[in-house]
């Protein structure tokens, strides 16, 4: 970070890797493994595909619509200030909640097995809200010096993730990670593919950013795609090394600390240990950065009237109210889903999210740019793993399936009881409309307004 407080490449893109490498390599390897088992590698591949074609739409959005709102800036200027619009703002932020939920489940698993405490479902939600109390708590008293050590916690968790790689490459029994293509392989693939896009989820955190890093138009592009291929390498190698050293009943058996587990047939004990700490690190960082990206998402949406003020807070965890809401939901989804519900239910969010950024980026293609067939594509691409997605949620965890529902329902309530009672809605309806007929900023410079007057 220079002087001026604005980050660099560098420091933006182990924002994104630091989500993402948390998100899924530490949290939901095992459930991976048990979904597709041989063929993770392959998904891993697959879903940065397909992610490729949402990156595509962020990148080109993003370069030129600098706003910490992100993708709910480009959904606002391909839509406008409408019902949908509000409800999708609280169901971005809803996003972050769950993902929240996600790691901390994640965590829990990590450190219950490392402290010789059976993972019981008491002892799971006893861990899951000690790690909830305590970023709270680290929110409350400020989390300035963590969030300027996320590059180095990146390099440690990656460094500890290439020795399990350079490790492990060597003792790879190659007929388990070779692609099993029948109708029982295919259909696990989609499905973990459906699982597994979240595994990517993190480099909309890029455009979370903007606002605070240098020479956005060039660096978010790179950013966001600089993430992508660094984590899809970083997913297939451990992948392989994880799948192809440790048999599959033993992977899915150790579904909460999979990976460390796998480290056990090449480093012993020692290297058990050694990834069980770096999965908490790396969760931890994933937790830290993903309220990092919430609050800048929280703040910016808030400031144009599409969240309550208790979220307009320039220094997000001075906003007591935000942050108890924020912690306080992200406990109950984490004690009321299990690892595969908080997961697909993960996935489907961003996934609406992501269909209404690419629908946007299609009505505004001609002021912003963008290669129609792309766009296209991108769409039908990341339409069609939501339906498969859906499917397997009915077909293998209910309650999923009803969470995602529940939770979309729950957004689109709260903007109707919103837009009903709040005085603000008047002032956004002419902010919107000013921003539609204004010419554009230069690259730059935000495009949302700096304050309400």
């Amino acid at each position: 970070m220079n002087k001026a407080g604005k980050i660099g490449l560098w420091q933006t893109v182990s924002l994104a890797v630091g989500t993402m490498i948390g998100a899924s390599i530490f949290s939901i390897f095992g459930l991976g493994a048990r979904i597709a088992g041989g063929n993770l590698p392959l998904v891993f591949l697959i879903s940065g595909l397909v992610a490729l074609f949402v990156a595509y739409s962020y990148a080109r959005l993003g370069s030129q619509i600098i706003s910490d709102a992100g993708p709910m800036e480009f959904i606002l200027k391909g839509f406008g200030d409408n019902l949908i619009t509000g409800a999708l703002s609280f169901l971005f932020w809803f996003s972050y909640v769950v993902s929240i939920a996600l790691f901390a489940k994640g965590f829990a698993g990590y450190l219950l097995p490392l402290i010789h405490q059976p993972t019981s479902a008491v002892n799971m939600g006893m861990a899951e809200l000690g790690v909830m109390l305590l970023f709270t708590g680290l929110g409350v008293l400020g989390s300035a010096a963590v969030g300027k050590a996320e590059f180095f916690i990146v390099l440690i968790k990656l460094g500890i993730l290439g020795l399990f790689v350079a490790l492990g490459a060597w003792t790879i029994q190659i007929g388990r990670i070779t692609p099993d293509f029948d109708t029982r392989g295919v259909d696990d693939i989609l499905n973990a593919t459906a699982i597994f896009f979240l595994s990517y989820m993190g480099f909309g955190l890029v455009t979370n950013a903007s606002e605070n890093m240098l020479n956005p138009r060039r660096n978010v592009p790179r950013a966001i795609y600089l993430s992508i291929v660094i984590v899809t390498f970083v997913y297939i190698a451990v992948a392989a090394v994880a799948v192809g050293n440790l048999p599959l009943s033993e992977l899915i058996e150790a579904q909460d600390d999979a990976l460390a587990v796998a480290a056990k047939p090449f480093l012993g004990n020692l290297g058990y240990l050694l990834v069980a700490i770096g999965a908490l690190i790396s969760i931890s960082s994933a937790i830290n950065a993903t309220l990092f990206g919430g609050a800048n998402v929280a703040f910016a949406l808030a400031r144009d009237g599409e969240l309550p003020k208790v979220f307009e807070r320039k220094i997000w965890f001075g906003a007591m109210g935000g942050l108890y809401l924020t912690a306080g939901l992200s406990l109950v989804f984490a004690l009321t889903f299990n690892l595969n519900g908080i997961a697909s239910i993960t996935s489907s969010v961003f996934m609406v999210i992501y269909l209404f950024v690419l629908l946007s980026h299609w009505r505004i293609r001609r002021r912003y740019g963008g290669n129609p067939l792309v766009i296209l594509s991108g769409f039908i691409v990341v339409g069609g793993v939501f339906l498969l997605l859906l499917h397997y949620q009915w077909q293998t965890n209910r309650n999923a399936f009803w969470g995602t529902w529940i939770t979309i329902g729950a957004s689109l309530l709260i903007e109707i009881a919103y837009r009903g009672f709040s005085r603000e809605r008047g002032f956004v309806a002419r902010e919107v409309s000013r921003l539609e007929h204004k010419e554009d900023k230069p690259p730059h410079e935000s495009t949302t307004s700096n304050g309400k007057g």
